[in-house]
């Protein structure tokens, strides 16, 4: 497979896994909330509380993707450890009983994201994207010479702490979303344009955690049948709440120029341009960030 050439001026050669897997397990430990889930809008103003809730509905988005039993194959896999799971949730007041269905249940329904099981639904997915059997993971960017040939010296690797054993020993390693050549094609053309603004590389090249988890949703959705533009739907909504304040300050940019939130290009917003580190740099020369006041995580 031939690696995105664009990719590869966009990160640095030297960065190890062991700086960033230090930072990602700080999120692990703290849950990284942006405020509380009590937070009320009563500082916000009324175009405000309108843009939080076309951007972050309070009832959550119901995403094209029907879960399984997803987590209970990954849990007897090895790739999650029920008990650590178990436990770094027990810091943060224990799962819901929507959440630990997702980990143990074997016939669970489509997906719903919200802000408040937006980190839970970010550890699961990781965990999905970083162990299902995928070309991307063994001939992308993950594993080229370029980036010192080991794909165990990144973030979305060695950041991984809740499997059986080591993370490489699940690394592409099982078949839980199995994907049609032509399925396999979409999931690497949405992927190469669909970046995050923790850092300036597409979910091709899923270095960090967000970037893995992605990788997981879009097989998932490319494996039942989701079209390509229900895709990038689907991705923003979640990079969304992943992102909370990211995404409603990119929502005012648009809305400066008077276009509302459900206009706009799913793909064009998900791209370089606006989405990755150095893309939002530049909404920010432009607008002041919005600080989402619900509730949620945008870490794991």
């Amino acid at each position: 497979m031939e690696e995105n050439k664009e990719e590869s001026k966009k990160h640095s050669a030297g960065r190890t896994w062991q700086v960033v897997a230090l930072f990602l397990a700080g999120f692990l430990i703290t849950g990284a909330l942006v405020s509380s889930p009590d937070s009320k809008n009563d500082s916000l103003e009324p175009g405000e509380v309108v843009l939080e809730e076309a951007v972050l509905p309070s009832d959550g988005v119901v995403l094209p993707v029907v879960w399984g039993r997803l987590g209970s194959q990954m849990t007897e896999a090895g790739v999650i450890e029920k008990e650590k799971f178990l436990a770094l949730y027990g810091q943060r007041g224990g799962l819901t009983d929507e959440e630990r269905a997702l980990l143990e249940g074997k016939d669970n329904g489509y997906l719903t994201i919200n802000s408040q099981n937006a980190g839970a639904l970010l550890n699961l997915l990781w965990a999905l994207g970083l162990a299902n059997d995928n070309p991307i993971l063994k001939e992308g960017p993950m594993v080229s010479p370029q980036y010192g040939g080991d794909a165990g010296r990144f973030a979305s690797t060695g950041g991984w702490t809740l499997s059986r054993g080591d993370a490489m020993d699940h690394y592409s390693k099982h078949a839980f979303v199995v994907l049609s050549r032509e399925q396999q094609a979409l999931v690497e053309r949405v992927a190469n344009n669909i970046y995050r603004p923790c850092c300036g590389n597409s979910t091709y090249f899923p270095d960090c955690n967000h970037g893995m988890a992605m990788l997981g949703l879009l097989e998932l959705m490319a494996s039942q049948g989701v079209s390509e533009e229900e895709m990038y739907r689907a991705a923003l909504q979640v990079n969304s709440y992943w992102f909370p304040d990211t995404y409603l300050t990119i929502a005012q940019y648009f809305a400066n120029r008077g276009i509302a939130w459900d206009k706009v290009s799913a793909r064009e917003v998900l791209g370089a341009a606006y989405s990755s580190a150095q893309g939002y740099q530049r909404i920010l020369a432009e607008v002041q960030p919005i600080q989402f006041q619900g509730g949620g995580s945008c870490g794991v």
